[in-house]
């Protein structure tokens, strides 16, 4: 009886740590170039970042709140607030999903390069 009571014992504890780890709110490091705005896919790959008509980029990619990649006509016509960078030719490239808490940080210490 002790002896199968042991390995379920350390599987259940193994369990635990997994999920208090997976609960923790990994921080996510953004570029340099990174901007901020309010994004809202107008007509793919046409979208308006703050009031500004943009582009999506082919090839663009977008990830969730949750790091996962994301398609941009799976975001409907809700607007997100985001982090966002640009190519060489002004289109977005790259966007990022926040959540509230990422949003409520001020963008230069979400910046690579910026951390303490």
């Amino acid at each position: 009886m002790l002896t199968t009571m042991r390995p379920i014992r350390l599987l259940m504890i193994f369990l635990l740590a997994t999920l208090a780890f997976s609960a923790m709110a990994a921080q996510r490091d953004f570029p340099a170039s990174t901007l901020r705005g309010k994004l809202t896919i107008t007509d793919y790959p046409n979208v308006t970042v703050s009031g500004n008509a943009l582009r999506l980029s082919p090839g663009s990619r977008i990830w969730n709140t949750e790091q996962l990649t994301q398609i941009p006509n799976s975001l409907g016509t809700d607007t997100y607030v985001v982090n966002y960078t640009l190519n060489a030719q002004g289109e977005i490239d790259r966007v990022w999903v926040l959540t509230p808490d990422e949003a409520s940080q001020k963008i230069e210490t979400q910046r690579n390069g910026n951390k303490l």
